[in-house]
């Protein structure tokens, strides 16, 4: 019996030996924050769109973006491409020397999780693909000259299968996700993100595949049946899965590319009240998290939720607003 438990004492203080070396990467003294913006969400609850991101660029003073290129929005019909939207604000980006993470694919940024045109949800799988070819080529080639985009980030989670089923359908077809990236690599020489959950994912397919990993970080969550609740993962493991990486795959960039401020709703927003919504995202919360995301290895971070700031500032609640605003002034 002592030899027995002398060898778990000694399991488990290796474990801990190994996690603390592992988790002692070097947390960087300042860290540059952008935001994920998307006209398609803020339709969806009902603001101004061109008015909160022109709020984002010149009141909250936003100088990193990550936008996305919607397949359902640029070819709502076959062949026929409406790039009205995306020029426009890639254009006010530019026009005050912002920087852009390009999204492309099918999977991106977003409820739901794939964004496909209703004229191609139907179409057989090769001959879909053969579509996504096609978009990724036109939006590549259309915006590779534009200095403005500084990475592409190719599709969004898609090792994930969580919430993708609905409208994503239930397989990851990595060979094709390959093909894709050696379809943007071959049209231009910017780096490519490729992303995974920071709180769900395994990180080492994304990784070995990307110039520069991006990865999630969501601490508050809410379902319907139990209601709310906060991650148990340490902030400690965020740099615990980047060392693991890194020794085994070599050194590259990694980012905090989604960044969660804001609520997570289980129902349309407009059925859900705004003292509830306020309840699951409180400016409290929004400074815990901006904390908990300050102990991890990520300088770059963009935050999520920048529309719905706004949104609560036009129901007259602007203290999440006003909470950012002061996040990025310093």
């Amino acid at each position: 019996m002592k030899a027995i438990l002398a060898t778990l004492a000694t399991i488990i203080g290796s474990v801990i030996l190994g996690y603390f070396f592992l988790s002692r990467a070097d947390i960087p003294p300042t860290r540059e924050y952008g935001v994920t913006f998307s006209p398609a969400y803020a339709r969806e609850i009902g603001i101004d769109w061109r008015a909160a991101y022109r709020a984002t660029l010149d009141e909250l003073g936003v100088r990193k973006f990550r936008l996305v290129a919607y397949w359902d929005q640029i070819e709502r019909e076959r062949d026929a491409y409406d790039w009205s939207e995306l020029d426009e604000l890639i254009r006010e980006a530019g026009a005050r020397d912002a920087r852009v993470i390009l999204a492309i694919g099918r999977r991106v940024p977003r409820w739901p999780e794939c964004h496909i045109p209703q004229w191609a949800r139907e179409l057989p799988w090769e001959e879909q693909k053969s579509q996504l070819r096609d978009i990724v080529r036109a939006t590549v080639e259309r915006y590779k000259d534009n200095p403005t985009i500084t990475m592409w980030q190719v599709e969004n989670e898609v090792f994930l299968p969580v919430f993708a089923d609905e409208s994503c359908g239930d397989m990851v077809d990595e060979a094709f996700f390959e093909e894709e990236l050696a379809l943007v690599r071959s049209l231009d020489s910017r780096p490519i993100m490729v992303t995974d959950s920071g709180n769900l994912g395994l990180w080492y397919k994304p990784y070995q595949l990307a110039d520069v990993f991006g990865t999630s970080l969501y601490i508050y969550f809410y379902r319907p049946d139990t209601g709310m609740f906060r991650t148990a993962l340490p902030s400690s493991l965020y740099a615990v899965k980047g060392t693991v990486m890194r020794l085994l795959y070599g050194q590259k960039p990694v980012i905090l590319s989604e960044l969660s401020l804001e609520p997570w709703l289980a129902a349309p927003i407009e059925d859900v009240p705004l003292l509830e919504q306020r309840s699951r995202m409180s400016v409290p919360m929004m400074e815990e998290i901006i904390a908990y995301a300050a102990e991890t290895p990520f300088r770059e971070q963009y935050l999520w939720g920048v529309e719905w700031w706004y949104y609560m500032r036009e129901k007259g609640h602007p203290d999440h607003w006003l909470f950012a605003k002061v996040l990025f002034a310093d």
